[in-house]
């Protein structure tokens, strides 16, 4: 059955029916109704292109995800994206996956827009001052970030508290007897890296501790570049007794280094690794001490759920939403069986 039908059979304009069905407010409920009762009952299913022409509407979201290998391999953003697709799912709405380099992001977000192939945009894995960001604000395009940025004001955002994680890092550490700390990172124009660096070095300071230069040391997050850095700190004339990492593709590359090396984690060099280790880690280690998040799942559901309120107009302030992580125990730390 068609448009043209199904207004036959109601006796109404076709124009009456569309807009009974998309849910305009110039018609009565009473007829809305009567419109929809009689679409199910007749199985009439609306041409979702038509649609969208009629409404403006791509029903789309558009996610713009960067060349980048060490991105592409991140199992837990992939979790988020599985989120954030079964939540649109719900709405019937789809998500448009576009690639970007790192130079040319910024065009593919205007290309998108300007082709109107989008509703509105999620811009994943900040930066401390996010171009992106500064794009999308100026030219007032619904959007929705993964993560803060050094002004996280005037913008609907999703983040988990991540001074709060290495916080509690170094706190369990030093409650062990750890002095000696030494911490691993990714680029720090990375918003949540210089966040967690931040809370690594400030609760240094209130533990009474000084942040050994030697001892910090950016890692990416390539396993083979963390086993290389991790290699280095442990060749060091005095190692550090314990380590913090502040994502898990680098972890796997610290405790196959460790491992390699004759030494038992947990005992002769402990270990906490942000997030965890990936699910499909092959190493033997597998419960480690970690700073978890709640599920990736649900904070691409959470996502989702920001970037349909951005579409309803609802102010931006009710919109910046901050998840807390909590400390797991594991094997991968224990006291300082020495002294430093």
């Amino acid at each position: 059955m068609n448009l043209k039908e199904l207004s036959d059979r109601l006796g109404l304009s076709q124009t009456t029916v569309s807009r009974a069905l998309n849910g305009y407010s110039d018609v009565s409920e009473a007829t809305r109704q009567r419109v929809v009762d009689m679409a199910e009952k007749s199985g009439y299913k609306p041409n979702a292109m038509a649609r969208q022409l009629a409404m403006g509407k791509a029903d789309a979201i558009g996610l713009v995800y960067p060349l980048d290998a060490t991105y592409l391999g991140d199992p837990r953003f992939l979790e988020v994206l599985e989120g954030i697709t079964a939540r649109f799912n719900e709405e019937n709405i789809d998500v448009l996956i576009a690639s970007a380099s790192k130079d040319d992001e910024v065009e593919t977000y205007q290309r998108l827009i300007r082709a109107q192939r989008v509703d509105g945009l999620i811009v994943a894995r900040t930066h401390v001052d996010d171009k992106r960001i500064h794009f999308l604000r100026k030219s007032k395009f619904p959007f929705v970030s993964y993560g803060r940025t050094s002004d996280p004001s005037g913008f609907a955002w999703f983040d988990f508290d991540n001074e709060l994680g290495t916080r509690l890092a170094v706190e369990r550490l030093v409650a062990l007897g750890h002095r000696r700390i030494a911490y691993m990172h990714a680029n720090l124009d990375l918003n949540f890296a210089a966040q967690r660096f931040q809370g690594f070095m400030s609760s240094m300071q209130a533990a009474g501790l000084v942040a050994d230069p030697e001892l910090v040391r950016e890692a990416g997050f390539l396993r083979r570049t963390a086993y290389v850095v991790m290699n280095g700190l442990l060749g060091l004339p005095v190692p550090p007794t314990a380590v913090i990492v502040d994502n898990n593709q680098a972890g796997v590359g610290a405790i196959r280094a460790i491992v390699e090396a004759g030494l038992t984690l947990g005992r002769d060099c402990s270990l906490i690794i942000y997030d965890g280790l990936p699910e499909d880690t092959l190493l033997d280690q597998q419960d480690v001490t970690a700073i978890e998040q709640p599920t990736s799942e649900q904070a691409g559901r959470k996502l989702a759920e920001l970037m349909l309120d951005v579409m309803q107009g609802v102010p931006h302030s009710r919109l910046q939403v901050l998840w807390k992580p909590i400390l797991h125990p594991g094997t991968s730390d224990g006291p300082l069986l020495v002294s430093e």
